[in-house]
């Protein structure tokens, strides 16, 4: 029996080496997979060609009850699959035992978001000998991102006044934010105290780097600043303030909707703020509150650690 498989498997290879030309790291990577599949059925008593959907099933449970991931366990069952595929055609199993089965859902991984004190550090930055111009608009695209939570398409979406064609704008006297988000939904978001004062002195000078494009955020031509651009000025900025990540827009928005959820508790209205359709993408939040409360008690509660002796 065992080298009945063995056989199958090394002409299952040459197949995808020679047929489907795949690269050699790829068919390695296969053979790997396949003397796991092998290694399971000859635990269970069982030919390959014997091979049941139950079987492939509890062996993908005994997997992923090991830790490991689902994208790992979805690329082995890829393989398998082939493999089962490539069997049938050679009329050797009448089902492919591995067809409907499904790796675990991988968890949602958790959003990057900075710590109250990075993120202060980062809005309090000011860069000493850089254009007072620049300065005051990069210190105001700090304070709109995680001050408000914007996206950055929202962000340089904005134009400098309200306007039958604007995308989105600043009202300064009712201290908000008028943009456009996904899916094309307008929502207003509170502009705080720093973020007005921030706007204000860009605003003060804008003029100087201003050309005929209505955008709020311009660069030195006088053009619409551009998404990847806000990007490398926030990595830069960021570095220079002394952060040991890089800053991405994203994470600031992140850090908005972490740092209002500690301090509130109030999802829906998070929610709101962040313009989510719906409430379970805003929940992936709870998550990092629960990480900063668990972090709060173990530096504090005198029962999170056992004395060492």
């Amino acid at each position: 029996m065992a080298g009945d498989d063995a056989a199958l498997i090394e002409k299952y290879l040459e197949h995808v080496r020679v047929g489907k030309r795949l690269a050699q790291r790829t068919v390695e990577l296969y053979s790997l997979d396949l003397e796991k599949l092998r290694g399971n059925a000859q635990s269970a008593g069982l030919p390959l060609v014997r091979v049941q959907n139950a079987h492939v099933r509890r062996w993908v449970a005994q997997m992923h009850g090991a830790g490991r991931s689902g994208r790992g366990i979805a690329l082995i069952l890829s393989g398998w699959r082939g493999f089962y595929a490539w069997l049938g055609r050679e009329g050797l199993v009448t089902a492919n035992p591995v067809q409907d089965v499904r790796a675990p859902r991988s968890p949602r991984p958790l959003p990057k978001a900075l710590g109250v004190d990075d993120a202060m550090q980062l809005a309090d930055h000011q860069e000493a000998d850089a254009d007072p111009a620049l300065e005051a608009r990069d210190a105001a695209i700090v304070e709109l991102l995680y001050g408000c939570g914007l996206r950055v398409g929202e962000l340089v979406g904005l134009d400098a006044i309200a306007s039958s064609s604007a995308r989105g704008w600043i009202d300064g006297d009712a201290g908000e934010a008028h943009v456009l988000g996904k899916g094309s939904k307008r929502r207003s978001v509170p502009i705080g105290q720093k973020a007005q004062e921030a706007l204000r002195r860009w605003l003060d000078v804008r003029a100087q780097l201003a050309g005929e494009d209505p955008a709020l955020f311009i660069g030195q031509r006088g053009r619409r600043l551009s998404a990847q651009a806000v990007w490398l000025r926030l990595k830069q900025r960021s570095l220079r303030a002394g952060l040991a990540t890089p800053v991405h827009p994203h994470m600031l928005r992140h850090s908005f909707a972490s740092h209002v959820l500690q301090s509130s508790g109030d999802l829906r209205a998070v929610q709101e703020l962040l313009g989510h359709a719906n409430i379970a993408t805003t929940q992936v939040y709870t998550r990092l509150d629960f990480q900063h409360l668990a972090k709060a008690y173990d530096a504090a509660h005198p029962r999170a650690h056992r004395k060492r002796g």
